[in-house]
């Protein structure tokens, strides 16, 4: 089995194809073409990102010609690369290669599904030139950071005088699959244990707070991804996530959510009065002992106990705007 792609100037989304599809049992030994020739890319038994043809049944994931409008399932609205194809035929394969086990077929869709959303996508939408944001304003900031950008600068400069895109090809898929074995195996072994935490504090939060919207987790875990999913299954929206920090036994947190999962704006700010304060004189304004700080945007304050931070999220759900006014006058 050989496979194929396009030879010259490569990108994120080919290299990631083509590691991808070397963790398949039947492609781990398969060496890669990189080639335009079209008597040549007929003669290979896989061919990605180049030859104008989405069929996998003969083996070929190209997104580039007319008519294409492959996404990854119904839900979702981003145009795949040959990345997304390779991932959305052989991704549950792929991620069973990676963490060298089979995994519960309930577990295996989980993943499946987190690691495209948190990591394949945007690689897709990045290689289709499609905007992150539905707005025509001009971004604020730069972004040469991502995956895609760091496999760009692997490409020969310009004036090389004896360039090696071979080379850096090989660089290109060391890279992003590196990047996305990490994502692979954190998905599986982090995020995905997190749920029954965050299901506990859940069932819980009545304990917590009269208007169960203060959630108390038992220890920290990565809540945020799974709470938006959990809320629009039970009906219920959170206001507030009080977890330990860290391993020590004095570092609380209460974490304002956000009205979703990527957005800065915030369902319920921790109190204006408090903000940018630190220990004793946040305390004496709150009128609660041991705390800590609140940042300046409101999203997050601490406290050195449990209760402290109990105490400070029930403030905070109490506090109005009318209050706010009041303080101000």
């Amino acid at each position: 089995m050989r496979i194929g792609t396009h030879d010259g100037t490569f990108h994120c989304d080919e290299a990631l194809a083509c590691y991808m599809l070397k963790l398949v049992d039947e492609f781990k030994s398969s060496p890669i073409v990189r080639t335009r020739d079209k008597a040549t890319l007929n003669e290979l038994e896989c061919v990605v990102d180049v030859g104008g043809v989405y069929d996998p049944q003969k083996l070929r994931f190209d997104h580039h010609q007319r008519g294409f409008f492959e996404t990854f399932n119904t839900v979702k609205k981003t145009k795949l690369s040959s990345a997304g194809l390779v991932y959305k035929h052989f991704g549950r394969q792929v991620i069973e290669s990676v963490l060298e086990q089979k995994i519960p077929e309930q577990d295996l869709e989980a993943v499946y599904n987190k690691v495209y959303a948190s990591f394949i996508e945007e690689v897709d939408g990045i290689d289709n030139g499609i905007q992150q944001y539905d707005t025509d304003g001009p971004p604020k900031y730069e972004r040469n950071s991502s995956l895609p950008s760091r496999v760009g600068r692997l490409n020969p400069s310009w004036d090389e005088k004896n360039p090696d895109y071979d080379g850096g090809f090989q660089k290109a898929m060391e890279l992003t699959g590196s990047e996305f074995e990490s994502t692979v195996r954190n998905v599986y072994h982090s995020w995905l244990p997190g749920k029954s935490i965050l299901l506990d504090a859940i069932e819980e939060r009545f304990k917590v707070h009269p208007s169960g919207e203060v959630l108390l987790l038992k220890r920290f875990c990565p809540w945020k991804s799974h709470l938006f999913d959990v809320e629009a299954e039970l009906g219920f929206q959170a206001k507030y996530v009080i977890y330990l920090s860290s391993n020590a036994a004095a570092d609380w947190r209460v974490q304002a959510v956000g009205v979703d999962e990527s957005s800065f704006k915030l369902r319920k700010a921790l109190p204006k009065p408090w903000r940018g304060l630190n220990e004793e004189e946040l305390s004496a304004v709150a009128g609660i002992p041991d705390c800590v700080f609140t940042h300046m945007s409101g999203f997050i304050g601490g406290n050195r106990t449990v209760e402290g931070a109990i105490q400070m999220a029930a403030a905070a759900m109490d506090y109005s705007q009318a209050d706010e006014l009041a303080a101000a006058s």
